[in-house]
Order: structure tokens, then sequence, then C-alpha cells
């Protein structure tokens, strides 16, 4: 549980006592800042994937109760005593992973594989409230241009800035190359629309039809329906004159990581994006092909704040459009109905609280 305000106030949260229990919505005490971090009032926060494996018991950080929620936007209320950079008023957002700022990693730059990462939503009390503490503020805050609106940002937090990293940093995919993505939701969606503006020729691959009608209006040059389709890995090698150079799971499942790796040309790169969970954290591979072939595989968890100095310009000119990836705003309340039945895979875009 976050450290109590001083003032006592009561805030709106939804809380889940138990893995798998509908959550609820209640009052709980407003938080107060660590000594280097700030609170933030919530102005918009995704419901992503990762909070339903939270809910279902997948990941160890949580400890219950819980409150979920990791990416989010608002506006600084409260600083704590170390912070430097950042005031009350300030509207800034935050990667769904923060440093520590103290460890090797954090020293390299890479932050969102540090050793003693936080993360809100998973570590400590999330944003799926009206306030939300967040630690290591100096490191980790990003600050928001006007221009960008709340719910576009929370969008960014984990699916945009997750997928920009797998394309950009991991995948180091290049204008003229062939990228194909496995799963249309918010990752999926996100990656063809980063690969695009890079100049890459994107094969989006689902099961839905709206999926991939949305895929091609963000960019895809082409299109698979893995329902319709005999043989995935053949359709995409088809398209691409031999497979694609770069391939991302944005899904993480076991069928489309191996589709993804097994619809590779050789020395291709897969890269992991989507989580692989609970009973699928061990998938097959096809790994004679991957040494035959001489395949690179990619993780990709998160970008560091420094990072969004590269990605925001992007956004500000108009290459990159993340706003067009909300899909419906939602009341706190709504969230608890949205965050259940994330397995279900309803709908197209992100879903954002903007209402508390």
């Amino acid at each position: 549980m976050p450290n109590p305000s001083e003032r006592g106030i009561l805030m709106k949260a939804v809380i889940y006592e138990a893995f798998n229990q509908r959550p609820k919505l209640v009052s709980l005490p407003e938080p107060a800042p660590e000594r280097h971090g700030v609170v933030l009032k919530v102005e918009a926060t995704g419901v992503c994937r990762s909070d339903w494996h939270g809910w279902v018991g997948h990941d160890a950080d949580i400890v219950l109760p819980h409150v979920p929620g990791h990416e989010l936007a608002g506006v600084i209320v409260a600083t704590g005593k170390d912070v430097t950079r950042w005031k009350a008023g300030d509207r800034v957002t935050v990667p769904f992973v923060g440093g520590c700022g103290h460890c090797p990693e954090c020293h390299a730059g890479h932050q969102q594989v540090c050793h003693n990462q936080f993360q809100p939503g998973f570590t400590h009390w999330g944003s799926f409230a009206e306030f939300v503490s967040i630690h290591n503020a100096d490191l980790n805050l990003v600050a928001l241009p006007d221009a960008v609106e709340f719910a576009t940002a929370a969008s960014l937090g984990c699916r945009f800035v997750t997928s920009f990293r797998a394309v950009v940093d991991q995948g180091k995919v290049a204008a003229g190359q062939w990228v194909a993505v496995h799963g249309c939701g918010g990752v999926g969606l996100s990656a063809i629309m980063i690969a695009s503006a890079l100049g890459a020729n994107v094969v989006a691959i689902d099961i839905a039809e709206d999926k991939l009608e949305l895929a091609r209006a963000l960019g895809a040059a082409a299109t698979v329906n893995a329902r319709s389709t005999a043989n995935v890995v053949e359709a995409v090698m088809e398209i691409t004159g031999g497979g694609a150079h770069v391939s991302l799971d944005a899904l993480g499942n076991p069928q489309t990581c191996f589709n993804s790796i097994l619809n590779l040309r050789r020395r291709g790169k897969h890269v992991q994006v989507g989580l692989m969970l609970g009973d699928h954290s061990t998938p097959v591979v096809p790994m004679s092909r991957i040494v035959a072939h001489e395949l690179e595989i990619l993780g990709s968890h998160g970008m560091q704040a420094h990072r969004y100095d590269v990605m925001m310009p992007m956004i500000l000119s108009g290459k990159l459009k993340p706003e067009l990836l909300v899909g419906r705003t939602i009341s706190l309340e709504e969230s608890i109905d949205a965050l259940i039945s994330m397995d279900r895979f309803q709908g197209t875009g992100t879903t954002v609280i903007t209402r508390f």
C-alpha cells in the first residue's frame, strides 16, 4: 500500500483483493510522494493486456490487495523533497518501467531492464485511481507537450513505446525492409504505424477482419487473416518474396511466436513483444531453423524515458499519429469490465480511462 497523504484525502480507485476476483470501485487514501517521487492527478490511463495478466496472477511482483494501471498521463500535484526537475502543475507521462538510477543497467542508459525497476500497477499501486505515486521522478518522468492530449499520452506508456523500441532499437527496421507483425491489438497496430513511418513494408497478421482493416489504414502493405489462411508462414513468405527481414510477435502466444520466427528470411530478426506468461512462458521454437539461418531472437521490454526525445518529435510533426490508436474512452467504473474481459480481444485500438 502506498504511503497515505498527510492531508487525509480519499480518492476513487479500482482494487482487487484476490486474483481472478472481480475488482471493486472504492475510496482509498490519496498517496503521498516518496522523497524522490511525485504524485500525479491521473488524467488518463490505458487498459492493457498486461493489467489482465496481473489480475489473473501471472506477475509475481503484485502484492494483494492491488490497484492496477500502468499506462498513464497526468499533472503533478505533489513532489518529494529530493525532486529537482519537476514541480506541481507540470503535465507529464511515464514509461511503464522505471529505473532506480544506481544499478549498472541504469548507468548504461538501459532503465527498461533496471535491476531494481519499479512498475506502477505491478510493484506498487497503479493508475486505476484519481492519484498515483511515481518513484525516482527526476530520472523517469517525461514532459508532455501541450499539443499531446492526455488520452494519447496514456496510450504511449506501454504498448506504443514498447513497439517503438521493438521496431527502432531492437529490430533496427530500415526503409524498404519487409516487417511482419503477428497480432493487431494495441501493440501490433503501434508497430505497424511505426514501421510504416520508417518506410518499411508491413504484413499484418490477425484473425479479425476489422483489426486487419485498421492495420491497412495505419500503413500495412498487406494483410493475412490467420483464421481463413491455411498456412500463415507460407502466405507471409510469398508476400515478402522470401521472408520478413524483421518479424514481431505482438500478441504473446506459442503459435504466433513460432510463426513469427519461421516466416523470417535468412539472418532475419524476431522480436518478442507480446508477454509470454503462465502456461505460455516456455514456448516451443524452431531451433534448427534459428541455427541454420542465423536468425536473431530479441526481446523488447518497455522503453527508457530518455528515448522519448527521439519519439516525441515524430509525434509532434505528425509522422506518428498515436491518437489514431485510441479506440474508445471509458470511465473508471467501466474499467472493471474492460479489464476482466481483456482476454477476449474485443474491439479495435486502445481503451483509455478518461473519466474519474
